[in-house]
């Protein structure tokens, strides 16, 4: 049987691996890493990989996702989306993880890659497919890329038509509304509270997700097929501000 200094010699090296652990983990500080959702936290050694990664791919838009965020950056991918250049969604355990681990950096660097080897194809489809505000890329848990296209819901003619007759209807709403507001913004000042602004309208848009660019093309297709059936003008709807009253 050992002695207790043999015993505390070979519990030392285990200490101090956990100890070197603990240290990795608590120097993780939220810094200057780009567009970020959340409030990301990389170490020196991810923050460092993250900046060589936008490099190597700079041609593509990176937005930082902290790890309480991965769900909501997919469902709110509208809000910062880049017209011009691939979104990439990545998650701070992922950097982290790429940072240190050779065998999962190159799987997942390799996902990123096969994307930008199909940026002229995705570049081409915004310039003749309508509608398309961002089209992007989120890098998955489960060792896939998963593809997306924010849609705009008023893309075509028809419905530009559409949307003017309804707005000038939602415009007199509001206005009421603003109306109603400021009287109830009166009332909360004379009793001494403060008072909040009527938010303006989310844009209307609609994401689209796909397992590859070529079912991400055929659901944008889909979509604006969909979107041209729903704003085919009604007869009543064409005949608005073209009656005449001949009666005096």
């Amino acid at each position: 049987m050992g002695s207790i200094s043999d015993v505390m010699a070979g519990a030392a090296p285990a200490y101090e691996a956990a100890k070197t652990e603990t240290a990795k983990e608590t120097t993780k500080t939220t810094g200057n890493y780009g567009k970020m959702i959340g409030k990301a936290k990389l170490s020196e050694e991810g923050a460092k990989y993250y900046e060589e990664l936008k490099k190597k791919y700079s041609n593509m838009d990176f937005v930082l996702v902290s790890k309480d965020m991965k769900d909501y950056a997919k469902q709110n991918a509208s809000s910062f989306g880049n017209p011009n250049r691939m979104v990439v969604l990545i998650d701070e355990e992922k950097i982290e993880r790429m940072a240190t681990d050779e065998e999962y950096r190159a799987k997942y660097e390799g996902l990123i890659s096969q994307a930008q080897a199909q940026m002229p194809q995705l570049q081409a489809a915004m310039q003749t497919k309508p509608g398309i505000k961002t089209i992007g890329m989120q890098v998955g848990d489960n060792g896939k890329a998963s593809f997306f296209a924010v849609m705009s819901k008023s893309n075509t003619d028809m419905a530009k038509k559409l949307q003017e007759k309804r707005a000038e209807k939602k415009a007199a709403e509001k206005a009421e509304a603003r109306k109603e507001a400021k009287k109830e913004q009166l009332e909360k000042l004379r009793e001494g509270h403060g008072s909040d602004e009527i938010p303006e309208d989310e844009d209307d848009y609609e994401i689209l997700m796909a397992d590859s660019v070529e079912e991400l093309f055929k659901k944008i297709d889909d979509f604006n097929f969909a979107l041209r059936a729903d704003s085919v003008l009604s007869p009543q709807e064409m005949t608005v501000g073209q009656s005449i009253d001949f009666k005096g």
